[in-house]
């Protein structure tokens, strides 16, 4: 008995979704060309949509935001003040590709440094407590 009902159901839902499949093939026919560009268009609107939003905020920014930072690295010279991305501020000695030697406190110990690692350039040096800002 238990099984009779489950096929039974199994059955009449396999016949709904061809129903249901057969209705949808039938709509799609009756429509004209227009209506169905209409209908294609109303449903590809939304993700071109979104796709436009994720340009304009998310894509393009960042695009910008990179090339701003690949200047910046291409520009470096001897002498510039810099800062790491690990937060070591020095001054560039050697540049040599792209590795770059600069030196670090008062010291002056060199320390070595792939192009990529550079975070920024500083315009205000920073240093010890013995010393003050220029």
């Amino acid at each position: 008995m238990k099984y009779a009902l489950m096929n039974w159901l199994a059955d009449a839902a396999a016949t709904a979704g061809t129903d249901a499949a057969a209705a949808g093939t039938e709509v799609a026919q009756e429509m004209s060309a227009g209506a169905q560009f209409i209908y294609w268009a109303v449903q590809l609107l939304p993700m071109i949509l979104i796709f436009v939003v994720f340009w304009f905020f998310l894509i393009r920014p960042q695009r910008k935001k990179d090339k701003e930072a690949q200047d910046m690295l291409n520009s470096l010279k001897v002498g510039d003040r810099v800062c790491t991305i690990g937060g070591i501020y020095g001054t560039i000695v050697r540049i040599k590709d792209d590795v770059l030697t600069v030196e670090v406190g008062e010291a002056k110990t060199p320390m070595v440094f792939a192009r990529w690692a550079i975070k920024n350039i500083d315009t205000l040096s920073v240093t010890n407590d013995s010393e003050q800002l220029i």
